[in-house]
């Protein structure tokens, strides 16, 4: 290589410039500086908005020079075009405003650098560099306002990735050392008082007390909602055996869970006919068209659908009407009026005159007074769980306040006859 092309190789490649100013002195001004300074080239010249988006999104040049305040919209929508047709190109931006919210606002829309008119030629030829080698660049004017408002966002976003971290490991101290149990709520048959299953429901160890509700909203905020729940549903199908053999295990998931392959992975080789999946009607359902065949294959090999909480949720009939569930729990919402309430009597009714008509059972949750009972009963609900008929409880342990069907439920846990213990059919 000669030196002369060693010389030529060494230059700075030249940068392509688009300006945009609607005044004609401030335009031929900043024209004639571009076109006379060494490295750079104008490719263009706008007085609008429209004309520099236009000029950027053809030409696709590395930087364009600007006005904050020029008509059609100004710099921040200019700004916002062109990153959005040409995210390479940088933009300078030129402006008279020096305050705060101008430069706070065209910076949020993608400038890179922010410079007040009467900077100097040689301050706007070296911002012009530094922006399309990649870096940022401002005004002195305007730096400490901005270096005040980034060190606060700096702060702000610190704390949050600080208190992601400590989820984080809060979560990962969760699985790793299984901080949590397993408790399990019977079902009672109303009429003849025999446990026809159990619910089980997870409690955490870590920490201070906290509602397991916000466990599993931490857990979905960190993207890991399907790790929790499969790991908590495993330590609950581990119990199954254990279970009185007449009655089923009823576990809750979420749908995302449902079709995530660790929840499949987790049921392989388990015996899927005591096991009733239940899904919150809370819980939105993203895709049907993959959560409904989910739900065939293990209902084909004997698991049972659930829908939680009808009545209160997320989703319509429609809903239940997709899904098909075996079993309908309603809401405690409606069990906590049922007693004193004529409309919550009425879509009571109306739910288990539909259940009937599609095949399902229902089972009225939160029942903790003998007045809701008794009005459940009268509406012809068969089955039914709360803390009248039994409080979670890790099995063989039944808390002393139980009535005698959930202590004897309890109590038979492991053994191997059922008694009088019967299925929801």
């Amino acid at each position: 290589m000669t030196d002369e092309s060693r010389a030529a190789s060494a230059l700075p490649p030249t940068v392509g410039v688009v300006i945009a100013e609607d005044d004609p002195g401030m335009q031929l001004a900043l024209s004639a500086v571009v076109s006379a300074a060494a490295g750079l080239e104008l490719q263009g010249v706008a007085h609008d908005a429209d004309g520099v988006i236009e000029l950027a999104c053809r030409l696709r040049p590395q930087v364009c020079v600007v006005d904050v305040s020029m008509p059609g919209g100004g710099g921040a929508r200019a700004t916002r075009e062109i990153r959005r047709c040409a995210p390479w190109t940088r933009i300078v931006a030129l402006s008279g405003h020096q305050d705060r919210s101008t430069v706070l606002e065209m910076l949020r829309a993608g400038a890179f650098a922010y410079l007040v008119k009467g900077a100097s030629a040689e301050e706007i030829v070296e911002a012009i560099h530094t922006v399309a080698r990649g870096s940022r660049a401002l005004s002195p004017q305007v730096t400490p306002t901005v270096v005040g408002e980034l060190t606060e966002k700096l702060a702000r976003e610190e704390e949050a990735a600080e208190a992601r971290r400590q989820e984080e490991s809060r979560l990962d101290r969760v699985l790793e050392e299984q901080r949590f149990s397993v408790v399990f709520q019977p079902i009672v048959q109303l009429d003849g008082w025999g446990v026809v299953g159990a619910e089980a429901l997870a409690r955490f160890d870590d920490g201070p007390p906290r509602p397991p509700s916000d466990w599993f909203a931490d857990a979905g905020r960190l993207g890991r909602l399907a790790e929790l729940e499969v790991c908590t549903a495993q330590a609950a199908v581990l119990a199954l055996d254990r279970l009185p053999r007449h009655a089923f295990l009823s576990i809750n998931v979420s749908p995302s869970v449902i079709v995530s392959p660790g929840f499949g992975a987790m049921l392989d080789g388990v015996d899927l006919r005591r096991l009733v999946i239940e899904i919150t009607e809370h819980a939105p359902v993203e895709d049907y068209d993959a959560l409904v065949p989910t739900l065939d294959a293990l209902r084909a090999r004997g698991a049972r659908l659930a829908i939680d909480d009808a009545g209160a949720g997320f989703a319509s009939l429609r809903h239940i009407l997709r899904l098909a569930p075996d079993i309908i729990k309603t809401d405690n919402t409606l069990t906590r009026n049922i007693a004193t309430s004529r409309a919550e009597r009425a879509l009571t009714a109306a739910l288990i005159s539909f259940a009937g008509e599609i095949g399902a059972a229902i089972v009225a949750e939160g029942i903790e007074t003998r007045a809701e009972l008794e009005a459940l009963q009268a509406l012809g609900v068969r089955y039914g769980q709360g803390f009248h008929l039994g409080r979670p409880a890790p099995l063989g342990s039944p808390a002393p306040l139980d009535p005698p069907a959930a202590r004897r439920f309890h109590r038979m846990a492991g053994q191997t006859s059922g008694g009088e213990l019967r299925e929801i059919s």
